[in-house]
C-alpha cells in the first residue's frame, strides 16, 4: 500500500458538499482509502483571481492504485461531480482534485507530476496538508510542508477557516 495526499477544492455551486461528496467518493475506490481528513477553508483564487473564492482541504489516503491509476479514478470523480473542460486554466471548477504527494515518489510525464509542480508556493494546498502532517517531507525540496507554509510570503493568498 502506498500513501498520497489529495488536495480538493471547489468553487462553483455547492463548494463545501462538492469536497464532501469527491471525499466520499475517494473512499468507494476499490483499494483506497481515506485516513486523514484536514480542515475546510474559504481560499481566494490563485492566478486567475476574477473568480469566486475556493472550499478547500485535503486528505491523505492509502492505496493499491499506482500514480497514475490513482489519477485517472481523481478525474472520473470530478467529471461525475461536473467538472467540465475550461479555457481558462486556473478557473472556476466544481471540483478539482491533485495529486500532491504519493510516497517520496518523484514523476514527471505528460499527465502527472509528483509533487505537485505548484504545491510548495500555495497556501491552500500546504494549509491543510499541514492540519494533516506538518511534517510531511516534500521530496525533492526536502522540507516539511509546515516550513514551505511558513515561507510563502504572497499577501493575495487569503484563507480563512470554515
Amino acid at each position: 500500500m502506498s500513501t498520497a495526499y489529495i488536495s480538493i477544492g471547489s468553487n462553483l455551486g455547492d463548494k463545501q458538499n462538492n469536497c464532501e461528496k469527491g471525499i466520499a467518493a475517494l473512499n468507494r475506490i476499490p483499494g483506497t482509502t481515506v485516513t486523514a481528513l484536514a480542515k475546510l477553508y474559504k481560499t481566494a483564487p490563485v492566478d486567475f483571481t476574477e473568480q469566486e473564492w475556493f472550499v478547500n482541504t485535503a486528505v491523505r489516503v492509502t492505496t493499491d492504485l499506482a500514480p497514475h491509476d490513482l489519477l485517472i479514478q481523481l478525474k472520473r470523480i470530478e467529471n461525475a461531480a461536473g467538472r467540465i473542460k475550461s479555457d481558462i486554466r486556473f478557473g472556476p471548477r466544481v471540483l478539482d482534485m491533485d495529486i500532491v504527494f504519493y510516497d517520496t515518489l518523484v514523476c514527471k510525464s505528460d499527465s502527472l507530476e509528483i509533487p505537485h509542480p505548484r504545491m510548495h508556493k500555495r497556501r491552500f494546498v500546504l494549509r491543510p496538508i499541514c492540519d494533516i502532517d506538518p511534517t510531511a517531507m516534500h521530496p525533492t525540496l526536502n522540507k516539511p510542508v509546515k516550513d514551505l507554509l511558513d515561507s510563502i510570503r504572497d499577501p493575495g493568498q487569503d484563507i480563512v477557516l470554515l
